[in-house]
């Protein structure tokens, strides 16, 4: 898709948002640098709330929004970050520096600086519950030494794995799953603004697919006009069975059974970052795919879902689910292995 995307074309200002309670709350945090948690499901709009807030506080939103998205950022090499444009000024000349030392400078500088307009910034730490332990005992230092001049946004799906000193610092904005007719009313406007013609009923067959995450339902009203020029029941029906995941779920699942492991680790890595899939919803995915294809006999089927119990423990106190979700892969292709050396 080569057209800009509509969730950055449309992205909402802050008065637009389409859940009250929320823009009601971010509004009155407008004017002060007030440390906030914006918690929900995947693709509710929190990364899009937090924008709008920093474009209705900010006059220089390019120099005084710092955006770092957790789960890219701390799976980079030191690289690939020394090489970052937003970067390279604060690491120039420490290329000996460890990637922990490396991360942690960043994130300290990143809050020291002064703002260029208006009396503070905002530092948006994007999917936060991918933040480590030990970094966020530094984080929560970085805080404390700059809560006058720096505002923290933290936007996460699972808010109980940020630690008690920095949630406590922090005020709360939960975001529910969007519903269906705030979804349909999200769509309508986009199409009318973009002159597609529409059904009312493509729309609500998209709303109701989406189950409320409001950024696939923008994409897969966008990929239905862009192939079809038209959002009908019949053109949505067939954009959604093409779209999907259950190619790279398959293959994540054939991978691991057969070996591969690293190359399994790599696509549950990118669902994990890019679709943005939590650990549970993910496993759960990975099981519905697992039941419903004759590439795996039962006994594998029942070997999975008997791990996967004790995985979904794990993924809900844990503070890394493509570490859980590879263990689980890894335990699975290994029971496989000994279940056939003693055939």
């Amino acid at each position: 898709m080569d057209a800009p995307l509509w969730i950055d074309t449309y992205a909402p200002a802050l008065e637009d948002l389409p859940q009250p309670e929320p823009r009601e709350q971010l509004e009155r945090t407008v004017g002060e640098p007030m440390n906030l948690v914006i918690q929900g499901p995947p693709g509710v709009g929190k990364t899009a709330a937090a924008r709008a807030l920093a474009r209705e506080v900010h006059d220089d939103i390019e120099a005084d929004l710092i955006e770092l998205n957790v789960a890219d950022f701390f799976n980079r090499s030191k690289k690939e970050i020394q090489s970052d444009p937003r970067f390279e000024p604060f690491l120039a000349g420490r290329s000996r520096m460890a990637k922990r030392d490396m991360i942690n400078h960043v994130l300290k500088e990143s809050a020291s600086h002064a703002p260029v307009s208006g009396t503070f910034k905002t530092v948006l730490l994007d999917n936060s519950e991918a933040i480590r332990e030990d970094f966020q005992q530094a984080l929560r230092r970085v805080m404390e030494q700059h809560h006058r001049t720096t505002q923290f946004v933290f936007t996460t799906r699972q808010p109980a794995k940020l630690i008690a000193p920095i949630s406590s610092r922090c005020f709360p904005i939960p975001m529910r799953a969007a519903t269906t007719d705030e979804t349909i009313g999200v769509l309508e406007d986009i199409c009318q603004n973009e002159a597609v013609d529409y059904e009312t009923e493509g729309l609500e067959f998209i709303a109701s697919a989406a189950g409320g995450n409001l950024r696939e339902a923008i994409l897969t009203a966008q990929t239905t006009a862009t192939q079809t020029d038209e959002i009908t029941m019949q053109t949505a029906y067939e954009t959604l069975g093409e779209l999907g995941d259950d190619d790279r779920l398959l293959s994540t699942l054939t991978d691991a059974r057969d070996g591969n492991l690293k190359t399994a680790r790599k696509t549950v890595d990118d669902l994990l970052s890019e679709e943005g899939y939590d650990g549970s919803e993910l496993l759960g995915e990975l099981l519905r795919v697992a039941r419903s294809r004759s590439e795996f006999r039962s006994d594998d089927i029942t070997r999975l879902h008997a791990l996967a119990g004790e995985a979904d423990l794990e993924l809900t106190e844990g503070l890394d689910d493509r570490l859980h979700l590879t263990h689980l892969l890894a335990a699975w292709a290994e029971g496989r292995r000994e279940l056939r050396a003693t055939v």
